[in-house]
């Protein structure tokens, strides 16, 4: 499983929705829009790094371009890293 927390290029949740659309995209398991320090994050659950670096290089780049304009202000600043536990309440905890 791979986590990325990014701060999109916007300070609406308008745009946010409008970059973000109704689409699933291939391996999304969960995401969630926060708002820190005054700015927006959106921190995304994939199933694994490579969907999250497809979704990123395939999807987000040329909506960002069509929604934000061809150069918006300011790239998304991206951290990924790995999960290597995820606990659900509820659900039963994985065996060591």
């Amino acid at each position: 499983m791979w986590l990325t927390i990014a701060t999109p290029p916007t300070q609406s949740l308008d745009q946010l929705d409008a970059v973000m659309g109704s689409a699933t995209p291939d391996g999304l398991r969960a995401r969630y829009a926060c708002r820190a320090d005054g700015e927006f994050r959106v921190i995304a659950v994939w199933e694994s790094k490579e969907h999250a670096d497809r979704f990123f290089r395939e999807v987000l780049g040329p909506i960002l371009a069509r929604v934000l304009g061809p150069e918006p202000s300011g790239a998304p600043a991206m951290t990924g890293m790995e999960v290597l536990r995820e606990f659900v309440p509820g659900q039963p905890s994985p065996v060591s």
